[in-house]
């Protein structure tokens, strides 16, 4: 990915796109938290995505998921990260349902049809895991696969150290798990910007953070669709300074229990990543090196690939993942 052109793409957006029927009325959680509900509307007509959203309520908000493919066939956990939500998974979604695979895909808190917080510091990085694992308590899942991206493989690998009979086999794509040191001059200039830049523009950010491929206006509307205005991003905007790069940041000393785990972790562990993303590309080593579970596993890397790895390269990322699985 392109630093330069990411930047570009958010500043560029000086107004939101017209939106419609986004109008949402401010609502209270019986924990007494303010939230908005992205208007339905917003989801109509979403391009290769028309699943049947299901919902579950984790503390007092609602949270939902795509829960598609066989009841029998091995449940696999896809996480999404920061601006996204499981629209991400669209072009890996059919494949892994042909092959028989269950595929769970849930919105964050904060994205997608989610309940998103209006207050910015109802969001943090021990919230967001506490949220992940009520979801995961009240549907039941366990003794599955976990793929995740981003912010969800921060999430994701650290419910996975703290609850290690929860997922049989791990992969991750482009993330990290930063324990209060920087993570590169590629997310330093991504943090900076995500907090100055006056509206965000979620499709124009995929559009530039891909490289393969050029996103279809359609595709791009379909990012937009959960943000039809500055009261759906509180969680958006939180997301980039949670991430824990200092040694005061929360997270911290989580994260590096987490890695206590990790470096003793003996169940199968993949990565599939572009190392071409200039905010997490170089993070590929880290994992490979220090998981046990790591040894000998056939990591794979695409180029050209940006950070969005799943829209990207979504056809080679998912043939790798089914062929590991199978």
């Amino acid at each position: 990915m392109n630093v330069a052109a990411f930047v570009v793409a958010w500043e560029s957006q000086a107004e939101p796109r017209a939106n419609v029927g986004c109008m949402s009325q401010t609502m209270t959680s019986n924990t007494g938290l303010e939230f908005v509900r992205t208007p339905e509307e917003r989801f109509a007509s979403l391009a290769d995505f028309d699943y049947e959203p299901q919902y579950v309520e984790v503390d007092g908000l609602r949270m939902a998921y795509v829960d598609v493919g066989s009841d029998a066939g091995m449940p696999i956990l896809l996480l999404h990260g920061e601006p996204t939500w499981g629209y991400l998974y669209r072009r890996m979604i059919p494949p892994l349902v042909e092959a028989g695979f269950r595929c769970v895909v849930p919105d964050l808190i904060g994205f997608g049809r989610s309940d998103k917080p209006t207050d910015r510091s109802a969001y943090s990085y021990a919230q967001h895991v506490a949220w992940l694992k009520e979801f995961l308590n009240v549907i039941g899942l366990r003794e599955s696969v976990l793929f995740a991206q981003d912010w969800g493989g921060l999430i994701g690998l650290r419910v996975a150290a703290e609850e290690q009979d929860r997922f049989g086999r791990i992969a991750i794509g482009n993330t990290g798990l930063p324990i209060g040191e920087s993570i590169g001059a590629g997310f330093d200039k991504w943090l900076q910007q995500s907090q100055s830049m006056q509206f965000m523009d979620a499709g124009a950010m995929l559009q530039h953070a891909t490289a393969a491929r050029e996103l279809t206006e359609a595709e791009m509307d379909g990012y937009r669709a959960p943000f039809p205005d500055e009261s759906h991003m509180a969680g958006a905007r939180q997301f980039p300074t949670l991430v824990p790069i200092t040694p005061s940041h929360g997270g911290v000393n989580e994260n590096l229990a987490a890695w206590e785990v990790l470096d003793r972790w003996e169940k199968p562990f993949l990565t599939l990543w572009c190392p071409d993303d200039r905010v997490l590309g170089h993070l590929h080593n880290e994992f490979v090196d220090r998981v046990p579970g790591a040894r000998g596993q056939p990591h794979q890397e695409f180029q050209p690939g940006g950070h969005f790895l799943q829209d990207d390269r979504g056809e080679d990322v998912v043939a790798a993942l089914i062929e590991w699985l199978t």
